[in-house]
């Protein structure tokens, strides 16, 4: 085969470092934003913060001046708290009076001058919400052990106490049985008589016994216990023995607690003998039990969304805002700027300008993730006013090529802003991807939405009666009657998905 060389024009889309910016800053979730605006501002001379108070001096340091206007102008609607200071009655008293002269050795001040209350929002309150909010959370170890310590104990019951107190789970139960914590210990009994030589009396499965009992008497009630029917009983021989309907409650959960499990309250019952109206006060006092007594030490950590954007109604007409918080002010620093325009070739000089080039690709960067977020959630609002105004019911079909279509850019484009971005509405605050579904048919040949059809049925279930539960097909057929055309196994799907239980097990007494 003959070599040779041939010349072919041709076009190709190339992602210049300026796109892939704006593209990594477009799907950035709003703490990321943050840290890379931090890390940009640690590392480029050229960018700065703009201060409260402060005013862009170029018009090209601008990140963007409509939304600075349109922040600061909501910013300007909040109402203005300050006044003019005023004394009251306790300051003027307080100039007023004097220390006495003389006073006892063992006088104190609150014997002289009457306690206030210090102002809200002092700096040793702001101390005390610091440390509270960044203090490490107290585990269920932790508690268990701080009782432990303050309960007289031999030494040798200390030691049984400390690896039941290990063997605990988060939850409460015990995660190995008493068997395998006695042979644990016994092992090392063993070997602590090998190590000193001293005879060590060997240790009995009853003391075991006996230190658990004594665990199981510590707070959480129902703590380390063995399983779910052990620990409803420990809560309830906890409580005063005049508690009503307490030996029923104890006969229920002690014997026929499958039954009460699968909702067979005929069956219960009969073999209870125990009757209705009183088999009802039983299960509301099984009900007010902690099923997961270690839950409420080990509570999780809360995380607070902040919202990217603001959807509000003024004049009548839905308006949605960027969140100033999160969409941060930064300009180029003019006096950095200005050293560049001595346009000379030494290395100081090169190194600002390219920091320089970086800083204004970064500004832009911004702009442009600012300008799309809020073309992609007005367009959402548009789509979803139904939903603004009556809630999940109203939700309409929206997938994300309607978006792209309204907005002109890519789907891939409209995933990456919809990703980890949140907007708080007056239903609430939700993910921009919450407001994306799929749709079912309707009779008259329109379209529904998941959501909504999700919605409906929880309201099906919220208004049935509870001694006849709704079932799958009967609640296909009662959206089929509203014009939805779904079958049992989605409905089976939605119900699944809005973690409600199947009819046999939503049955209650009523």
């Amino acid at each position: 085969m003959k070599q040779s060389f041939q010349l072919k024009l041709g076009q190709s889309l190339a992602m210049t470092p300026q796109l892939q910016q704006a593209i990594r800053l477009l799907q950035l979730s709003t703490l990321e934003l943050q840290q890379e605006i931090q890390q940009a501002l640690e590392s480029n001379p050229m960018l700065e913060m703009v201060e409260p108070g402060d005013e862009p001096e170029d018009e090209q340091s601008r990140l963007s001046e409509e939304d600075v206007q349109r922040l600061r102008q909501n910013a300007n609607e909040v109402t203005d708290f300050s006044a003019p200071e005023e004394r009251s009655e306790a300051e003027d008293s307080w100039q007023e009076d004097h220390l006495p002269d003389e006073l006892p050795v063992d006088s104190q001040w609150d014997d002289v001058y009457q306690a206030t209350a210090g102002p809200a929002g002092s700096p040793d309150d702001e101390d005390a919400g610091f440390e509270s909010r960044n203090a490490a959370a107290e585990t269920l170890q932790d508690h268990l052990q701080w009782q432990l310590n303050l309960t007289p104990m031999s030494d040798r019951d200390r030691i049984i106490a400390l690896a039941i107190i290990d063997a605990v789970s988060p939850s409460g139960f015990l995660d190995s049985p008493v068997t395998e914590i006695h042979e644990g210990l016994s092992a090392q009994w063993i070997a602590m008589e090998e190590a000193t030589g001293a005879d060590v009396d060997p240790l009995e499965l009853d003391e075991v016994m006996a230190v658990l009992h004594r665990v199981q008497q510590f707070d959480p009630p129902g703590v380390a216990a063995h399983d779910l029917r052990e620990c409803l009983l420990i809560q309830l021989n906890q409580m005063h023995p005049d508690t009503p309907w307490l030996l029923d409650a104890k006969l229920v959960v002690s014997e026929y607690l499958d039954l009460l499990a699968a909702h067979d309250y005929r069956q219960l019952m009969r073999k209870s003998e125990i009757r209705e109206n009183t088999l009802k006060k039983v299960i509301e006092l099984i009900q007010s039990l902690n099923p997961q007594p270690g839950a409420q030490i080990e509570a999780g950590k809360t995380e607070y969304v902040v919202p990217d954007v603001y959807v509000g109604k003024k004049r009548g007409r839905w308006v949605v805002e960027l969140n100033p918080e999160t969409a941060p002010r930064l300009r180029i620093n003019a006096d950095y700027a200005a050293l560049v325009r001595r346009a000379d070739s030494s290395a100081d000089n090169a190194f600002l300008r390219d920091h320089l080039q970086e800083a204004r690709w970064f500004l832009k960067s911004l702009e442009s993730r600012n300008e799309t977020l809020l073309k992609v959630a007005t367009a959402i609002v548009e789509h979803q006013r139904g939903f603004l105004e009556y809630g999940e019911e109203a939700m309409k079909p929206l997938v994300l090529a309607d978006i792209a279509a309204t907005v002109g850019m890519h789907e891939s484009t409209i995933s990456r802003v919809t990703n980890q971005k949140y907007m708080h509405t007056p239903q609430g605050v939700y993910e921009l991807k919450y407001f994306f579904s799929s749709h079912v048919g309707t009779a008259g040949g329109g379209e529904c939405s998941s959501t909504a059809v999700c919605a409906m049925i929880r309201k099906l279930v919220a208004e049935e009666n509870p001694r006849k539960p709704l079932s799958d097909n009967t609640i296909a057929d009662l959206l089929e009657q509203q014009g939805i055309q779904v079958a049992r196994r989605t409905v089976a799907k939605y119900r699944e998905s809005l973690n409600i239980p199947p009819s046999n097990e939503r049955k209650r007494l009523g």
